[in-house]
């Protein structure tokens, strides 16, 4: 089933609060498994996933499946990495190789025509226009026409599974047991804990809009600056039960207010959560189950256009939608009163001892739906209006204090 949490961080000073929604989506409300293996969002905000029963895109409102009973051009069923790439296509990744969707058909690639091998890793698109296949053995690239590969000597053995470009042109690699690669024209330079990197194993970069590189490991986040000088290492984004504090990076991306979103998953522990690095304030705010994510075992995020972040777990997938309105929020207040709950037609709000305040209705989209004015001791709301559904009442108390309900149209 679908549904929406809200809740509230306080931070550090217990006075400003961030306040987020989210969304969980199942196999009831349309996804094939809810054990998602990777998702990604495209170039027109459709929501792609993927799992072990193949690739579904959701544009908001229905699911659609590709796999190979209706596509018998796709490489497999079982996928493990989808990249939307500039001009629309979909491309997939697989243990038999890749494809690519144009929105009508499937193209498949593997070591017959392109791939240095069938495993791939990671798919990524640089600045250029290059589509990057990291595999078990390296790396290959497709230029529209032609491809090509790296591998060992200049690609370490182990294979890479994420690229990136930094904004000098040149191209980064992470790789499972070799730290991060450095492409500068022709010369492949390795960082790896020689070089001040927190681990070998490293499972994803990103770059953020300051040129700084914000490389994943098995132990945590190393972030390499500017210049390639000073590593930085955050190690706890993301509090774990005591005494561990381990920190297995899965997946980095950077969102629009250029803040680096980290997923994280501690196998052994069966915990894992997503973690935000704020630049203004210089900490991290973390998210897991018990603020209402549909899992613990994150495997892969993807960031909308909207800034909201889609978070793919072996139990769902969650929407974190961020900063609705712009405003501070608070939990659910139970000296305020809200019945009958699920209502129909008349909703009505008590306990507010004569106060004059403002509300605000949002649906399960976080759309403003109804607004208007508290007066007195009881207000009664009509809601007949409103469709069948989830929604949230917000009632400003002062400047910076509201609550929030949450009730049913039934």
């Amino acid at each position: 089933m679908r549904y929406i949490v809200l809740f509230v961080f306080l931070i550090k000073s217990f006075v400003n609060a961030d306040a987020q929604i989210l969304v969980n989506y199942s196999t009831i409300d349309g996804l094939s498994s809810d054990f998602v293996e990777c998702i990604e969002v495209d170039i027109y905000d459709n929501i792609w996933v993927g799992s072990s029963l193949g690739v579904q895109k959701f544009d908001g409102l229905n699911w659609t499946l590709y796999n190979t009973n209706s596509y018998p051009s796709m490489a497999s069923d079982n996928i493990k990495v989808i990249s939307s790439i500039s001009n629309g296509d979909i491309w997939i990744g697989t243990d038999f190789g890749v494809s690519r969707f144009d929105g009508i058909d499937w193209f498949t690639y593997d070591v017959t025509n392109g791939l240095n091998n069938n495993q791939v890793y990671s798919i990524d698109e640089t600045d250029d226009g290059i589509i990057w296949i990291g595999t078990h053995s390296g790396v290959s690239f497709y230029d529209g026409s032609n491809w090509n590969s790296y591998g060992f000597p200049d690609i370490h053995w182990s294979g890479v599974n994420g690229v990136t470009n930094d904004m000098n042109g040149h191209v980064w690699f992470s790789t499972p047991l070799g730290g991060v690669i450095h492409k500068v024209n022709s010369n492949f330079i390795t960082y790896d804990t020689s070089s001040g990197l927190l681990s070998q194993n490293t499972t994803s970069i990103a770059i953020d809009n300051n040129n700084n590189k914000w490389i994943g490991t098995g132990g945590g986040v190393s972030v390499l600056d500017s210049l390639n000088y000073i590593f930085t290492h955050h190690t706890r984004m993301y509090i774990m039960p005591p005494p561990d504090t381990l920190n297995p990076v899965v997946d980095i991306e950077i969102d629009y207010n250029n803040n680096p979103w980290i997923a994280i998953y501690v196998g052994y522990l069966a915990e894992g959560g997503v973690a935000m690095w704020k630049h203004l304030t210089s900490d991290w705010l973390d998210y897991d189950h018990t603020d209402g994510l549909v899992g613990k075992n994150i495997k892969d995020i993807s960031i909308d256009s909207e800034n909201n972040i889609w978070i793919a777990t072996t139990t769902g997938v969650s929407k974190l939608i961020l900063d609705v309105n712009s405003d501070n929020y608070e939990k659910f207040n139970r000296n305020e009163l809200i019945f009958p709950n699920p209502s129909n037609d008349i909703l009505t709000i008590s306990h507010f001892h004569n106060q004059i305040l403002n509300f605000k209705i949002f649906n399960n989209f976080s759309q403003l739906v109804y607004s208007g004015l508290i007066e007195g001791n009881e207000k009664e709301l009509d809601i007949s209006h409103l469709n069948k559904g989830i929604y949230y009442l917000m009632i400003q108390k002062n400047s910076n204090e509201i609550i929030s309900y949450k009730f049913i149209v039934q």
